[in-house]
């Protein structure tokens, strides 16, 4: 993985003769740094209890060669440069591997959310046009017909069919920032879910930007609470191993089994959505003793801002502290960050609370704008090359040299990016996008239903919740439970609704539009925002 120096430079001048110094930011950098600076440290130690079979502790040392091994394997069934690997798998060291050593080698790695239906990863599989397919043994029944020109089981079929070890792999030939290294499929305004294409660079600037914001060292432990296809785990993998830090793998989030890693491995920080830290204050009540991580653990919150009460019970119940970014996929995801400072220090606790609950303020390297119509506009490092196969939604989203977020917002006295609103058809639930479209056209496919509008209501755990409007065709009937049962089975679980309302019309604009925000607004009132 070491890189040869780069061809000496064509230009004028008196830097002429000297090497050419820009070297590109790839993902090897990390895995490079890792082995390099820490190969005797553990790394990673992986979820004991999987179908799969634990790898248990491996040092970074150990995974550099594994990583080598796959790469070597993939040269050896002639799955070149750019081609993908598409990966389901709920976390796991592997998949960590993967993420790692895929694409340090120049293919492009596919994860996948293991929770969508199995027609919805097929067409993410057919779409990305895979050459490799990963599955975890857990998936693997259900998805038994889904099939790449390689298919693995993860576990003894992908250790002993694709790693090949003691061959020493073909480097990137070219090595290039700008080329994809994951293809990440998120929900939108559409059905069908897009192909965020991240690219080294990205991968490299929200990783060190990031690690930087959040005070990332070599003394810290890391839990892997966040899913590491959501956008390879926010990116924090690549800078955790950048710095040595050793990183503990969660299969199922769980609040109890939270705190039992915190205390096991004397964890010092996480990532995940409201809903995660929300299982872990009530896990805390029923905890026996002092909660481990008091004055150590810091968590890092998106997909939603918390109510503030629970950024108060989080630092004043259990002293973890609190840390908010603003990002989406297509941004690797890193825009904004929101940190205590020092100036609120003096402040009443609840005030606190309600400042950290913010987007934030932009990160080191990004610029953030208001349109006339109030929609988020970024420009960053960290900004998607484009939707895989789909020119005219990237032209769309990077009109003007800026990427439309789709949110609605206002940046306050302060400076602070606040999210007020969500332009697009998108509701975070747990921290997990759902195409409201999406859920509509499966009400839709109910013979009882004639028409069916979907919007995201407050909700204290999963920061909001999918709540179904429909009116009934003439003569037809169907109970909540029917719908709701109906959604479920059509749909990734955590797309359907919770709750379902008959309505006797849903009322429309004078060119037949309806106006989500209005539907909302019964739900949201007294509150800053009309999202969770």
């Amino acid at each position: 993985m070491v890189r040869e120096p780069g061809p000496a430079s064509t230009g004028t001048g008196p830097a002429a003769s000297l090497p050419d110094m820009q070297v590109p930011l790839t993902t090897a950098d990390f895995l490079y740094r890792a082995e390099q600076v820490y190969p005797d440290r553990i790394g990673v130690v992986d979820e004991p209890n999987q179908p799969a079979g634990s790898l248990g502790e491996l040092t970074y040392g150990e995974i550099a060669v594994r990583a080598r091994a796959i790469a070597a394997g993939l040269d050896a069934l002639g799955v070149g440069e750019g081609e993908r690997v598409a990966v389901v798998s709920e976390n796991s060291a592997r998949l960590l591997e993967l993420l790692l050593g895929v694409t340090a080698y120049g293919r492009v790695c596919v994860p996948i959310n293991f929770r969508l239906q199995a027609a919805e990863i097929e067409y993410i599989v057919e779409h990305c046009g895979a050459s490799v397919l990963l599955v975890d043994p857990e998936h693997d029944e259900r998805l038994s017909h889904l099939s790449a020109k390689h298919r693995f089981v993860l576990g003894e079929d992908y250790d002993t069919g694709l790693l090949v070890h003691d061959v020493e792999p073909a480097p990137w030939a070219e090595p290039d920032e700008n080329a994809t290294a994951t293809i990440n499929y998120t929900s939108g305004t559409t059905a069908r879910p897009k192909g965020v294409q991240i690219t080294h660079r990205n991968i490299w600037t929200n990783a060190t930007t990031f690690g930087w914001h959040m005070g990332v060292n070599e003394s810290d432990v890391y839990l892997h609470t966040l899913p590491m296809f959501h956008c390879n785990g926010w990116g924090m993998l690549y800078a955790a191993a950048g710095m040595g830090v050793k990183q503990i793998v969660l299969r199922k989030v769980d609040g109890a089994e939270i705190l039992r890693l915190v205390q096991q491995h004397d964890i010092t920080y996480a990532c995940g959505a409201p809903a995660v830290w929300n299982m872990v204050l009530d896990a805390a009540a029923d905890w026996d003793g002092e909660v481990p991580g008091r004055g150590r653990m810091r968590v890092i919150v998106a997909g939603a801002p918390p109510p503030t009460r629970t950024v108060v019970r989080l630092q004043s119940e259990i002293g973890w502290t609190f840390n908010q970014i603003y990002g989406l996929t297509e941004t690797s995801p890193l825009l904004t960050v929101n940190r205590m400072r020092s100036e609120w220090e003096e402040l009443p606790a609840d005030e606190q609370a309600s400042r950290l609950t913010r987007a934030g303020v932009p990160a080191l390297g990004c610029r953030v704008s208001i349109s006339e119509s109030g929609e988020v506009l970024v420009r960053s490092n960290t900004v998607l090359a484009g939707y895989w196969q789909q020119p005219e939604v990237t032209a769309d989203a990077l009109e003007d040299a800026w990427f439309h977020t789709g949110d609605g917002g206002v940046i306050d006295e302060d400076n602070y990016l606040v999210i007020s609103d969500r332009k697009k058809d998108v509701i975070i639930t747990g921290g997990e996008n759902v195409s409201s479209i999406e859920v509509e056209d499966a009400l839709f496919s109910h013979p009882a239903v004639a028409e069916a509008a979907v919007i995201g209501v407050p909700d204290d755990r999963w920061g909001e919740t999918i709540k179904g409007l429909v009116v009934l065709a003439p003569g037809e009937q169907a109970s909540e439970a029917d719908l709701i049962a109906w959604c479920k089975e059509r749909l990734a679980r955590y797309k359907a609704p919770t709750s379902i309302e008959v309505r006797e019309a849903i009322p429309r604009t004078a060119t037949g539009k309806i106006q989500k925000f209005k539907l909302r607004e019964p739900y949201w009132e007294g509150r800053e925002r009309q999202i969770g």
